[in-house]
């Protein structure tokens, strides 16, 4: 074994890692972005947009809205989001997107903050209801193209006004009003858990996938380290 075979074993493993976590998808990205954005109160975010400086940050809060709608179970909810996915092969496809949702805003404090909600994609990050069956259960409701024993599952992603939040985007400021949305090239996120539950959820509750990732980074960047510290010894002896 010589140094350069320690690093290139050790590259090696790095980018084995780094290969298990892109296997996450885009929740690989969303994770990576709440472990790295810097946070800052909702006044700065406000006086960042009023200047015109576009920075991607993270603000919490309490989220409000003055116009919620109730959930079946009486909870006052800002969005909802209900998807259908039909198992193609062994990957679960959408074949229906819809969303019901009104105006809000995080609030900390007596400051808040509009959030843009309809921009809301892969990083809304919220624990999903789950139902499973088959097409032919919804009846008429069923999406138009598959065969009643399609199996379908129903994905619900909530947001209630009782609930804190962590949104990470850009604020910018429009019409009259301070905004978080998407910028910079990065999508806008919004989650209602605390970043170890929210990157569960983005792993799709995979441990072992996400713990082999950890393991390949930690042995690549030990074996790096430890490649050039010999080849530095080599050459002062």
């Amino acid at each position: 074994m010589t140094p350069v075979l320690l690093i290139a074993a050790g590259a090696i493993a790095l980018a084995a890692g780094v290969a298990v976590l892109r296997s996450f998808g885009p929740g690989y990205r969303v994770g990576r972005l709440l472990a790295a954005t810097p946070r800052v109160p909702i006044e700065e975010a406000r006086a960042l947009a009023e200047r015109g400086a576009r920075r991607y940050v993270r603000v919490d809060g309490r989220i409000d809205s003055e116009n919620d709608f109730d959930d079946s179970e009486h909870r006052p909810l800002v969005l909802r989001r209900t998807r259908f996915e039909a198992l193609r092969g062994r990957a679960w496809e959408t074949v229906e997107d819809s969303r019901e949702q009104v105006p809000f805003e995080i609030r900390e404090g007596v400051s808040g903050i509009d959030v843009d909600g309809a921009a809301l994609d892969a990083g809304l990050v919220v624990v999903p209801r789950l139902s499973t069956g088959v097409a032919g259960d919804l009846g008429e409701r069923m999406p138009a193209g598959l065969a009643r024993e399609t199996p379908l599952r129903a994905r619900i992603e909530q947001v209630s006004s009782v609930e804190h939040a962590i949104v990470l985007g850009v604020p910018v400021a429009a019409d009259g009003r301070i905004r978080m949305g998407p910028g910079l090239g990065r999508p806008l996120i919004l989650t209602t858990l605390e970043p170890p539950e929210a990157m569960r959820i983005l792993g799709g509750g995979d441990t072992s996938r996400a713990r082999a990732a950890a393991l390949l980074l930690l042995v690549g960047v030990t074996l790096v380290t430890a490649g050039i510290g010999w080849a530095i010894g080599e050459a002062i002896l």
